[in-house]
């Protein structure tokens, strides 16, 4: 057993704190504070009915349609497809059957699951929060362990409140030095990924820690660790700090009054203790980091701008070399080439990973009176961040560059709402993944920040925003 007195990690704080049942060297029981739930919960609804069960505490459980709702409507019959509107009807329907609290289609606050909730205040330091969607690693920004699980689990979560976990071990990311001019929150956590791998945090809780992390803004903080399940990491962290505290005062959902000031002292308690033991840690020096993209079909494929495609007969190993050349012959390119010769098609601005204001004001801040070359998108994460950037007049800058402006929702990132990438387009994209068809069947896409997609939008090309901004 652990010595109760030794310096402990904000993982294990967390943990210890929520565990109900600990066996050694197998799965615990721990207590689960949120739930967060979409449209594809039908198959966890089905089986609660199937087996005569209600949700427990459906006050701690909460919804929202985001993955196949349409960004040109508010109505499930905006959809694409009857099938895809009737799951927008049923996720309602299954929300008042639970008496869950949830966020329709007319509801001003729906959005992405993994935007609503820290935007709403649902997410606190020192909770546990689910979600049956991988991203949840999302909301670790904000000092919780937040994490993704199946919709057989996600029935037992809204069953008992409770789930079955093995502890990860724990890994330290710390990122040293400054960042340079035009590096975002998107370069510094694809530069992690290349560094340690797709697999490189397969069974582990990271913690991401260092001066550029202390100084990235909590909506940034969101996009690092929106990532983390992209290097394989079961959860992504950061301690909360005064930034946090300052930016969840107030919210819907956070504590108020004398209930505020005594969350207060307890998140204060939160941080990694000095002294305390990682199963793992690296750091990686931060000023050496530059704007970012994506060649190939894995966040890990990813080089400074100012890199060159690379050529898989220089990697020794076959494994890899064969991953590589695989991946050229899906993006259609050549060793060799200058990142910024390659031409692109379309542009996508969104995806919970960024689309929060300060992602559309960067983004913004490019395009302003600029053209695009390309036709493209743009998607806030809720209705609120769309009001507010409405507000602020970047809905009108998108516009004028000749980019669409939508409504809220996953859109473009998972394409299982109509809005595609051709066969063989290549998309400048500010999402998470560039997997094979991920955007569509024969898609290619780059990841990349949003001032970048925004440089690549006004020079049709994939562009180091360094050149424009300022300009």
């Amino acid at each position: 057993m652990a010595d109760p007195a030794a310096p402990r990690a904000l993982y294990d704080k967390i943990w210890d704190r929520h565990v109900i049942v600990a066996r050694e060297g197998g799965p615990s029981l721990i207590a689960i504070d949120r739930h967060i739930i979409h449209e594809g919960s039908f198959h966890a609804f089905n089986e609660l009915r199937g087996r005569g069960l209600r949700p427990r505490h459906p006050d701690r459980i909460f919804g929202v349609a985001d993955h196949y709702v349409p960004t040109h409507g508010r109505r499930p019959e905006d959809a694409p497809t009857e099938e895809i509107a009737r799951m927008i009807r049923v996720f309602d329907e299954n929300m008042r059957w639970g008496g869950i609290p949830h966020f329709s289609l007319a509801d001003r606050r729906q959005g992405i699951v993994h935007i609503i909730g820290p935007e709403q205040g649902l997410t606190l330091p020192g909770l546990t929060i689910t979600c049956s969607d991988s991203h949840t690693s999302t909301q670790g920004a904000l000092g919780t362990i937040a994490f993704g699980i199946g919709q057989s689990e996600s029935a037992h979560v809204m069953a008992t409140q409770t789930l079955w976990q093995v502890k990860p071990k724990t890994f330290r990311i710390t990122v040293t030095g400054r960042r340079g001019p035009g590096v975002e929150a998107k370069d510094v956590i694809l530069s992690i990924i290349r560094t340690i791998g797709a697999g490189g945090a397969t069974g582990y809780a990271v913690e991401y820690a260092g001066p550029v992390i202390q100084g990235l803004s909590v909506e940034e903080r969101l996009t690092v660790c929106n990532m983390s399940i992209e290097a394989g990491a079961r959860s992504g962290m950061i301690a909360p700090d005064d930034a946090t505290f300052s930016y969840l005062y107030g919210r819907p959902y956070a504590p108020k009054g004398a209930e505020w000031d005594r969350a207060l002292r307890y998140w204060r308690t939160l941080p990694t203790d000095e002294g305390a033991r990682f199963d793992r840690e690296i750091a990686i020096d931060g000023s050496a980091i530059e704007p970012t993209v994506t060649w190939g079909t894995s966040p890990e494929d990813a080089l400074p701008i100012s890199g060159r495609v690379p050529d898989p007969a220089e990697i020794p190993d076959a494994q890899k070399r064969g991953t590589a050349e695989r991946a050229l012959a899906y993006m259609g390119l050549t060793p060799g080439t200058r990142l910024t010769d390659i031409a692109i098609d379309r542009v996508f601005i969104g995806s919970c990973t960024n689309s929060r204001i300060q992602d559309l004001r960067a983004a913004a801040a490019i395009l302003k009176g600029r053209k695009s070359a390309v036709p493209g998108i743009v998607v806030p994460g809720s209705g609120l961040v769309k009001e507010a950037a409405e507000a602020e007049g970047l809905d009108r800058i998108f516009k004028e560059a000749g980019l669409e402006w939508r409504d809220a929702g996953c859109s473009m990132c998972s394409a299982i709402n109509g809005d595609t990438v051709g066969p063989q387009e290549r998309c400048a994209s500010t999402s998470n993944r560039n997997f094979v068809g991920r955007q569509g069947p024969g898609a290619r896409t780059h990841l990349m920040s949003p001032a970048m997609a925004a440089a690549a939008a006004v020079t049709g090309r994939l562009t180091d925003v360094r050149r424009l901004a300022g300009n």
